[in-house]
């Protein structure tokens, strides 16, 4: 890039932003997902990156070293061990959250009165009750927050809603399937495995059930246990879950129900389901998941993704592209790819572990957040909207683990007629770990 062309982008960034001061960020959880999210708002805005917190000394280091390669003022960023050190600064303007979902709750309400707004990866929480005190919190201290439920900023997925869905193209929707056939679910660990001696065990534990290490739980696979995540449900249902109420405009579904288990990979150490389905009931729209982590999947095309069944159409939606197949065979089908900008931002195509189909919907989402920061109002995927999303996923989970179908009463913050799974709302935490209350946050 010439000198000029650099300084050229530089000032029409800061007019965008009122020539304002950068904005001051830290990020909790400097892995996988914490480095994407943060790299991607460096890429749009000029922010300075204070701040970073692992209980990973080599991985938060090494986001460290990225960082002052990346960031204009080369500045190394402060390490910090332990959240609430970070957060107590109270010198931040955004706060990013990329922690395990068993890590979410905690830190995500601090930052919320230490002052700062939010990205927060998905699912919200890992128990319902969690997800409703985030959402208070970020009510009751007026903090904009994102959550990182990207599908509602990816590019070729607002064309599809707006040229698909809200021209009418489709007809009435009832059913949409949604699906996720990826061989994701971990397996077998390492043999002998050591605590490594960088990580800090006691406290990535932190307020879950104190496991036996066996080697998966860091980094990155610890999905593949109900004490840390919500399992490929909370993974990657949510996603589909949120794009579809997003797309089609819908609140909280009325009626929960699920089945599923362990029904091919007995002998692995994860605890979560290899196979499940769950049916989200909106009254006239039924939205159905199915996951599978073996076998093939149905359309190659689409392992993970949904289908709208419309009574003039289909459409098929992923990360990747979208096909609308009209049943009025005078029209033509539409095909959309993704585009993943990898010309307009280089550093994309050499970045580790990036999801370069991805990149794009973080860096929309990021502006997104921006633009609701400067007006204060609510991005794209609002706390609340992450809340109903996660909720109905976690929901889910327990209507397979009760055999029952569960109607969830979100201003009461218990399921109708259903004491048992009421309490199951809640997890405990472990000592010395206090769970946040809705009422009192």
């Amino acid at each position: 890039m010439q000198r000029r062309d650099f300084l050229s982008l530089t000032a029409a960034a800061l007019a965008a932003y009122g020539q304002q001061k950068p904005r001051r960020v830290g990020l909790i959880g400097t892995g996988w997902y914490g480095k994407s999210d943060l790299f991607r708002l460096l890429q749009v805005a000029p922010v300075e990156v204070v701040s970073l917190c692992d209980v990973d000394k080599t991985m938060l280091s090494n986001c460290a070293d990225i960082v002052v390669e990346r960031q204009a003022s080369k500045k190394r960023p402060r390490l910090y061990a332990d959240y609430r050190a970070m957060l107590k600064e109270k010198d931040l303007d955004i706060v990013l959250i990329a922690t395990p979902d068993h890590w979410h709750a905690l830190p995500f309400i601090e930052a919320c009165k230490s002052g700062a707004d939010i990205y927060c990866q998905k699912p919200i929480s890992l128990d319902v009750t969690e997800g409703l005190a985030m959402l208070n919190a970020a009510r009751k201290y007026n903090r904009v927050v994102q959550i990182g439920t990207q599908r509602r900023s990816t590019p070729h997925l607002i064309e599809a809603r707006d040229e698909i869905l809200k021209t009418g193209k489709l007809g009435k929707i009832a059913y949409v399937e949604i699906y996720c056939y990826y061989h994701m679910r971990a397996k077998n660990p390492p043999a002998t495995p050591a605590i490594p001696a960088d990580l800090d065990y006691e406290m990535w534990t932190g307020p879950a059930p104190m496991r036996p290490w066996n080697g998966l739980q860091h980094p990155r696979r610890w999905r593949a246990f109900e004490e840390y995540g919500n399992g490929i449900m909370g993974d990657m249902c949510v996603h589909m879950l949120d794009m579809v109420r997003w797309m089609m405009d819908l609140g909280w579904p009325t009626k929960i129900s699920s089945t599923g288990g362990i029904l091919i990979d007995k002998a692995s150490v994860a605890n979560i389901p290899d196979t499940q389905e769950a049916t989200f009931d909106f009254g006239d729209v039924k939205v159905n998941w199915t996951h599978r982590s073996w076998g093939h999947p149905p359309d190659p095309k689409y392992p993970w993704g949904a289908t709208f069944y419309g009574e003039k159409g289909t459409l098929k939606a992923s990360v990747n592209s979208y096909d609308f197949e009209p049943l009025d065979k005078t029209q033509k089908p539409i095909h959309r790819d993704v585009k993943m900008e990898l010309e307009e931002y280089p550093v994309d195509k050499v970045e580790k572990d990036l999801e370069r189909h991805v990149a794009p919907a973080i860096r929309g989402h990021m502006k997104d957040l921006l633009a609701a920061i400067d007006n204060r109002s609510k991005p794209v995927a609002d706390i609340e909207q992450g809340f109903i999303s996660s909720a109905s996923c976690i929901l889910a989970n327990l209507a397979m683990k009760t055999g029952r179908t569960l109607q969830y009463d979100p201003a009461r913050n218990i399921v109708i007629g259903d004491p048992e799974a009421t309490r199951l709302l809640t997890r405990p935490y472990r000592k010395p770990w206090q769970h946040p209350d809705p009422k009192k946050v």
